[in-house]
């Protein structure tokens, strides 16, 4: 039988390793893993160059893409084309920033019908638990959102309040009804509350603001909910890693948690964060190389189970105030996720196989698309043809992302994306969008 295409490696990362392979595909689906002197009928080989690594496509589960509303931020069209450049080829969008945020069956429906023919990657959406909408929490679940997003402490935008502590237990009691994965910005508001408010050029200021022990006891307080209560939780965008000795220790007693990081929290430190520089703000923030350390230690340990981008972007204007107190806190970087991680990953010693488990093969599983994230039969054929030794210097000004704003502008990173493949299609972020909308079980 003659088969669609297939892609030749002499470096691929298979089953937690790298191999020489070559990998079939028919239709939009891996259907073969063989040596690479195997010798199936194909209609087109692609032979990877000597310096390429053939990796699955990656899987990024925290990306703001904030249409429709505030689309002069963000768009389903850029922020796509931004993931299928940095090697991305499933997003899970967040249900805040975007105005209406999915917090509504109708509120999802809006987000479809925009994303709807202009997505360069698969996408699916989270949906929201604020204050007032616990009765809407099933039709989203039946809607085929991934679960739902919470903030313990204000969210940066009117439209999203965080829930209360009654409330909070009360929508993890429905989560937990409907076996329905919560994930929370896990920052206590008394903590910030009780700490100096932030404001001017100094990041350190801002810094004291938003203290570790403000992520520790808000996590602290999650697992506690989520034990007893029942539910699956995951913590976002971990900065503290203080607060995995309260992981370790709840998961010991049975709860369902995971814990992801980003890219910036494991390549950049505070003591490195220029005067004014407030592209570097985020909540919660960038701390010390000390705690960098230990992130790095969780990932190694298991403590941590993924890296995702929290690609958070806001225009120029919002972002590049100079004053830690006003600033937009996000990190646009769904684009350099994979060479950031590498650069850092490397210099420590870590794999490239092991980059592929935190930044595909977990976040899909978790979210339950166990056919994503993977090179393995029956697995959809998502595929990046990455050069890992190839530098760049980040210039924002040809990143796909809508507004020329990165933490990362000038810095040399290691590790270039040549290629994607999406469901066996080239993702071309300058060619015609195919990707396509996903509902929590779909295949």
């Amino acid at each position: 039988m003659t088969v669609r295409r297939a892609f030749r490696a002499q470096r691929a990362i298979v089953a937690g390793a790298e191999s020489a392979c070559q990998v079939t595909v028919e239709g939009e689906t891996i259907v073969a893993v063989d040596p690479i002197d195997a010798h199936p009928a194909a209609e087109e080989i692609i032979e990877l160059a000597a310096d390429e690594v053939l990796l699955p496509g990656l899987v990024d589960t925290h990306v703001h893409i904030n249409e429709p509303g505030r689309t002069e931020w963000e768009g389903f069209d850029s922020a796509t084309r931004a993931a299928a450049a940095g090697g991305v080829t499933t997003l899970i969008d967040m249900p805040l920033n975007s105005i209406p945020p999915t917090t509504t069956v109708a509120a999802l429906e809006e987000k479809r019908r925009c994303a709807a023919g202009a997505v360069h990657v698969d996408v699916g959406f989270w949906g929201g638990a604020v204050p007032g909408n616990l009765a809407d929490l099933p039709g989203l679940h039946e809607a085929g959102v991934f679960g739902f997003k919470c903030f313990l402490v204000d969210s940066g935008v009117p439209e999203f309040p965080p829930l209360g502590s009654l409330q909070f237990s009360d929508a993890m009691a429905v989560a937990a009804r409907l076996r329905a994965l919560v994930i929370v910005h896990a920052e206590d508001s008394a903590y910030i509350e009780s700490a100096p408010e932030p404001s001017g050029p100094e990041y350190a200021a801002f810094l004291r603001s938003r203290p570790s022990i403000v992520e520790d006891e808000a996590i602290a307080r999650v697992a506690t909910v989520a034990k007893s209560r029942g539910t699956r939780v995951h913590i976002l965008h971990l900065s503290s890693a203080a607060a995995l000795d309260v992981v370790r220790r709840f998961r010991g007693l049975g709860v369902d948690i995971t814990v992801e990081t980003c890219p910036h929290y494991l390549a950049l430190d505070a003591a490195g964060i220029p005067e004014g520089a407030t592209q570097f703000k985020c909540c919660p923030p960038i701390r010390d190389s000390a705690n960098r350390d230990r992130l790095w230690d969780g990932l190694a340990n298991g403590d941590i189970d993924m890296i995702v981008s929290d690609h958070s972007p806001s225009t120029a204007e919002l972002k590049c105030t100079g004053d830690f107190g006003t600033a937009w806190g996000g990190i646009a970087s769904v684009q350099l996720g994979l060479p950031v991680v590498w650069t850092v990953a490397r210099a420590r010693g870590r794999s490239l196989a092991q980059v592929v488990t935190w930044m595909a093969q977990r976040p899909a599983d978790r979210v339950g698309l166990g056919h994503k994230g993977r090179i393995e039969v029956g697995a959809d054929a998502d595929l990046c043809v990455f050069a890992p030794d190839e530098a760049i210097v980040v210039d924002p000004a040809r990143l796909y992302h809508r507004n020329a704003v990165s933490a990362y502008s000038g810095q040399r990173l290691t590790g270039v994306v040549r290629q994607t493949w999406l469901r066996g299609e080239r993702a071309d972020p300058d060619g015609a969008p195919h990707g396509r909308l996903l509902t929590k079980g779909d295949r």
